[in-house]
């Protein structure tokens, strides 16, 4: 299997080992069933064990085209039921989604808003409230708030998340994808990153520690300031996309990259998307041009369109999250992961307690847990 063996992955997760031999003792889940919508690899599954080994019965899905066997194997060796072996479609995605709320889960693990959003059309009774893992859940979330009446707390709205994951981990994995995926040298090449937020920041500072010439395009003046003032150019839009070798978006929201964008693109280019949800390069838009004369099948996670005018356009991972996908996808790394799960947990534990209000409904980690969180993790590698 071309993923790290599980028994690596769970050795290295070690805030999560911390906190199971805990959960086991006090079974803080005990009688509640867990729903878990998320990228389902070794890191996640991890997490799912760590919640079953405190009582929780445990259902999970993957998130669209991004489970990996290793992990499904590993989750229904520990008894934890995993629903579907991995959609590729949008339709198989709602199937299993609806199937893991028929069980009707107490708290609910989503990543993307999607097991929220259909809650909502079904509503039950058991629900006690859950967690949202994404910027692009929160942002679908936040308009039913008042429809949902249970605490979810926003996993990504947490300063660890912020700075460990966000900032230095997803940089690490998005260039790590793009090496892996096409062997390309960074180099010298100009790369556009779309969006400045801690993703898009970490993004630019590994492409530019790798030699890289970076600029940024950012709808939002002051940080597109910031990127500039870190040293990176700040063109405007349609320079941004027409000077770019290789272009990364990193905003959480749709439409970034359409098929307006098409003429504007060099000859060349590479598109690769680190948002979570396939929708800031409308790959279907851009295949639907009419200057679009043929694309080839997304091979070993690239596909490249041939243009009425000789140039050619190459999109990775088809849109989707480029670090989970493509050959042998790693995504963020273990300990990053390791820290925001802690905090995953953490929250769980605290809404089957009742110690979070109904009216704490899409809003950030309470700074009691980041702090929880912080102390454990600087304890087992600084010592206290």
């Amino acid at each position: 299997m071309a993923v790290p063996a599980m028994e690596w992955i769970v050795d290295s997760c070690r805030l999560l080992a911390g906190m199971a031999e805990e959960f086991e003792r006090e079974q803080p889940f005990a009688g509640l069933r867990i729903g878990a919508a998320i990228h389902l690899e070794p890191k996640t599954a991890t997490l799912l064990w760590t919640l079953a080994r405190g009582g929780a019965e445990v259902v999970a899905t993957g998130n669209l085209r991004s489970t990996q066997a290793a992990a499904v194997a590993f989750l229904r060796e520990q008894g934890i039921t995993v629903v579907g072996d991995g959609a590729r479609d949008v339709q198989t995605q709602d199937t299993c989604l609806r199937q893991v709320l028929a069980t009707e889960p107490h708290l609910l693990l989503d990543n993307g808003g999607d097991l929220f959003l259909r809650y909502l059309d079904n509503p039950y009774r058991g629900l006690l409230g859950g967690t949202e893992e994404t910027t692009s859940g929160r942002a679908r979330l936040l308009p039913v708030r008042e429809r949902i009446e249970r605490p979810v707390l926003v996993i990504n709205d947490s300063p660890i998340k912020q700075f460990a994951e966000n900032a230095h981990a997803v940089g690490q994995s998005v260039l790590e994808s793009f090496l892996r995926i096409t062997n390309r040298a960074t180099n010298g090449r100009r790369v556009t990153v779309v969006g400045y937020g801690a993703c898009g920041r970490g993004i630019a500072r590994n492409f530019a520690q790798a030699h890289a010439r970076v600029a940024v395009w950012e709808t939002e003046p002051v940080r597109r300031l910031e990127a500039l003032f870190d040293g990176y150019a700040a063109p405007g839009r349609q320079e941004a996309f027409s000077s770019a070798e290789i272009i990364v978006t990193a905003t959480g929201t749709p439409g970034i990259l359409t098929k307006a964008e098409l003429p504007l693109l060099a000859d060349g280019v590479i598109l690769a998307n680190a948002g979570h949800l396939p929708w800031e390069i409308d790959v279907p838009g851009l295949l639907a041009h009419p200057d679009v004369l043929t694309c080839t099948e997304p091979t070993a996670g690239i596909q490249t369109l041939a243009l009425s005018n000789g140039s050619r356009v190459h999109i990775l991972a088809e849109g989707h999250m480029v670090n989970l996908n493509g050959p042998s996808p790693l995504g963020n790394s273990v300990e990053s992961m390791d820290i925001g799960f802690a905090l995953q947990a953490r929250c769980l534990e605290a809404i089957a307690a009742g110690r979070v209000p109904a009216d704490q409904c899409v809003v950030p980690v309470p700074h009691q847990i980041d702090g929880i969180v912080a102390e454990a993790y600087l304890e087992l590698t600084e010592g206290s």
